[in-house]
């Protein structure tokens, strides 16, 4: 599907989506409480689908097992693109002790599983990687697992996910600092909300610095209501849209004491000159006095698209350092950003690790092509709005991975686009 379109304006409000990154944790406990729980989700997504689709498989073969049916073929866990839930699920399958294939699709079985994978199976696990799937089998140990601190966060938060599944404490070790840090707290927050207490300290050995997460496992119970809070990644795009528009652009159900590392989106933002307006529930951005910023994105790299946007229009020569890490995601995003404002027709370079991008007054328009990467297609969007020609997005579709109605929201906030499946005149 492609999305056209035409010079147009965003004003007004909208409400946020629920974050992805807290509905995959609490699905995972809830499946692990395995007790009634009404789940509140706004929204669902190509991710959280899956997430859910995989839980069931596992809750199925679960309830095999306790009726007294046996049956060796590994159960089949479809992960989509998602990598949260390939590297949530893959330690908790181990936990649970379930043979599994773990299906992938897109770049999903490139993007890296080490040394996550090491360590499981220093700790029982075995597992073979096929073309586009993973297999795992055996019983995943209680003890002490080590990763080091630069590492994806998702890699800790699964072993926290999986620990709270086994008969025996377990201590996971990750050499300070660690990387994406507030991730890890969504999930001790997550586990805190099933009744799972999480001890955080620090220890040094050998010299080295880790954080250590000890986890003494007892069973979960769930709460009767669980509410899945707005999502900052998403709402990063709106706040940065309000941000090149006179009016600006305000987003309600965000919790401005939330856990979840994009809050950052906030002082980034203020970088790039703008001015954020919170209330308990909402957020508004408007622009006070454009700049040129300089970021270290080392810890958002999902704030990377919309961060760029602006910086596409601002004056001056934006900086946003450390950004490696993109090269890892749904598409190679450092690559793909620089291409997507280049298309329109800004100025953007790459530099090692760098994004290197010097605003012009106005992007001209153009095609930009999503990469099959949501995040893409969403700061093509946003890009459109401070273009003087119409801006055709190609792959438009790939939004539904983490926020299917994102276009008609766009449509709602005054954006003048059209869709159109690839080969209609």
């Amino acid at each position: 599907m492609d999305a056209t379109i035409q010079p147009s304006t965003l004003h007004g409000s909208v409400e946020a989506v629920s974050s992805k990154s807290m509905a995959h944790r609490l699905l995972v406990l809830a499946m692990l409480a395995d007790q009634p729980c009404e789940f509140v989700c706004n929204t669902t997504s190509l991710d959280i689908e899956a997430t859910a689709r995989c839980l069931q498989a596992l809750q199925d073969v679960r309830h095999s097992q306790e009726q007294g049916c046996s049956n060796k073929a590994p159960c089949v866990l479809d992960c989509g693109e998602s990598g949260t839930t390939l590297r949530f699920l893959l330690p908790v399958a181990c936990a649970l002790g379930i043979p599994a294939r773990f299906e992938c699709h897109g770049r999903l079985i490139q993007r890296p599983l080490a040394p996550l994978d090491r360590e499981l199976c220093k700790h029982g696990v075995a597992l073979e990687r096929e073309d586009r799937a993973m297999l795992a089998t055996g019983k995943l140990a209680p003890g002490r697992f080590v990763l080091p601190g630069d590492v994806s966060s998702q890699f800790v938060s699964g072993l926290l996910l999986a620990a709270s599944a086994l008969d025996r404490p377990s201590e996971i070790w990750v050499s300070a600092p660690v990387q994406s840090r507030p991730y890890v707290t969504l999930t001790t927050r997550a586990l805190e909300l099933f009744g799972q207490d999480v001890s955080c300290g620090s220890v040094v050995y050998e010299g080295v610095t880790y954080e250590r997460f000890f986890v003494d496992p007892k069973a979960l119970v769930a709460p009767t209501r669980c509410v899945v809070e707005g999502d900052w990644s998403n709402a990063a795009f709106w706040l940065a849209a309000g941000t090149l528009e006179r009016e600006g652009l305000t987003v309600f159900g965000l919790d401005p004491a939330s856990p979840q590392g994009d809050r950052a989106i906030l002082a980034a933002l203020a970088g790039f000159g703008a001015r954020i307006a919170r209330r308990t529930d909402a957020v508004r951005a408007t622009m006070d006095c454009p700049r040129a910023a300089r970021l270290d994105v080392s810890a958002i790299p999902d704030l990377v698209p919309p961060l760029a946007a602006i910086a596409a229009t601002a004056p001056g020569t934006s900086k946003l350092t450390n950004a490696g890490r993109l090269r890892l995601k749904e598409s190679d995003r450092l690559a793909s950003v620089s291409a997507a404002i280049n298309a329109l027709g800004g100025h953007a370079r790459i530099m090692e690790d760098d994004l290197v991008i010097r605003g012009v007054e106005r992007l001209v328009g153009g095609t930009v092509d999503a990469c099959n990467d949501h995040r893409i297609a969403m700061m093509g969007a946003v890009m459109a709005t401070h273009a003087t020609g119409q801006v055709t997005i190609t792959g438009a579709d790939c939004i539904a991975k983490s926020y299917p109605t994102f276009w008609e929201d766009y449509a709602s906030l005054g954006g003048r686009v059209s869709l159109s499946s690839i080969g209609e005149g």
